[in-house]
């Protein structure tokens, strides 16, 4: 039979990564900004904390961790780094004006080979035959479960065997529906998203509002990258071990139809989805463990077709995604 006790929890864990990325690239998109650069962005939000929790690791000289430090030094990290990388899209595409998709792609490169090249440079720090940096004590800081959780059997494996940021992650999506729908600013933010000519004239600052999207989207989507090296690979980094993650985040604002609180039980449904060919029996056949990893795309270009024949305005990007803003034109 299928495990789903065993099941559920991988599946959530797995998607915790795309929540934090979906939800980040959904509030840059809400902003009229189409950030491809989410990947990169994840990276460099993972390193950063790497980084930041290596070199106090290596300070405590076998000591024992301090857990506020431990988890406050990487994550502070990890938004720094993610920030950084938000204000340099938003200086290209929105001071600069140049081309989204562009830019977004050129990030994601990178992203990837700044956090390759500081992974592969402590590596070395450590003259460790292994590719990788363990940072176990870091690790079990994040990784931190609820005392009584392992005493309430299929209820507590399924809902309380997470780290603190599986829970953040769901708080944030929550909160960023609420902003988005319910808050003058977040109205404001879509109404720059739909029409920033219209906008401007009603007296909104375009560039404040895309810089604050674009910015609180990227350090969101960083926490992404800090969750998958701190809590679900248990500490360890490894160079180009994050596989496909953030297009998944991107493609998951597409299947959500721009609503981050949709967003909880879909990043569930792709994270389920992304590890369903480890659950189900394909003996020795690849080729149809390669078919079950298709799977999350494929339901994406589905809901695709199904949006785009329903040709509903609430389903829709927003007007203006993707494009520059010329007040000179307006």
């Amino acid at each position: 039979m299928f495990d789903f006790v065993a099941f559920i929890p991988r599946a959530i864990s797995q998607s915790i990564p795309l929540l934090y990325g979906s939800t980040g690239e959904t509030i840059s998109q809400k902003g009229g900004n189409l950030n491809l650069g989410i990947p990169g962005v994840m990276y460099v939000g993972a390193i950063s904390g790497v980084i930041a929790s290596f070199f106090y690791e290596n300070s405590l000289d076998g000591a024992p961790i301090n857990p506020v430090i431990g988890i406050l030094l990487p994550l502070s990290a990890c938004l720094l780094g993610s920030l950084l990388m938000g204000l340099l899209y938003c200086f290209l595409t929105v001071s600069l004006r140049a081309d989204q998709n562009v830019t977004g792609l050129a990030m994601t490169t990178f992203g990837v080979g700044f956090g390759n090249f500081f992974g592969g440079s402590l590596m070395k720090l450590t003259g460790s035959d292994v590719p990788s940096i363990a940072l176990s004590a870091t690790s079990a800081c994040f990784d931190r479960k609820l005392p009584f959780a392992g005493s309430l059997g299929w209820f507590g494996k399924i809902f309380l065997s997470y780290g603190f940021l599986a829970y953040a992650a769901i708080f944030i999506a929550l909160f960023a529906s609420y902003f988005l729908n319910h808050t003058r600013s977040g109205l404001q933010l879509r109404a720059v998203g739909e029409s920033p000519a219209t906008a401007d004239s009603a007296g909104i600052n375009v560039t404040k509002y895309k810089y604050f999207a674009t910015c609180i989207g990227c350090m969101i989507a960083g926490l992404g990258g800090l969750y998958y090296v701190m809590d679900y690979a248990s500490g360890v980094w490894s160079n180009d071990a994050f596989g496909d993650r953030g297009w998944l985040a991107i493609a998951l604002v597409i299947f959500t139809v721009w609503r981050p609180n949709v967003g909880i039980l879909a990043s569930i449904l792709f994270g389920g989805l992304y590890i369903l060919y480890l659950f189900l029996p394909t003996g020795t056949n690849l080729a149809v463990k390669e078919l079950y990893k298709m799977l999350p795309y494929v339901v994406t270009i589905i809901v695709l077709i199904i949006i785009s024949a329903r040709k509903k305005r609430e389903d829709q990007p927003p007007a203006s995604l993707g494009l520059p803003y010329f007040r000179e034109e307006r």
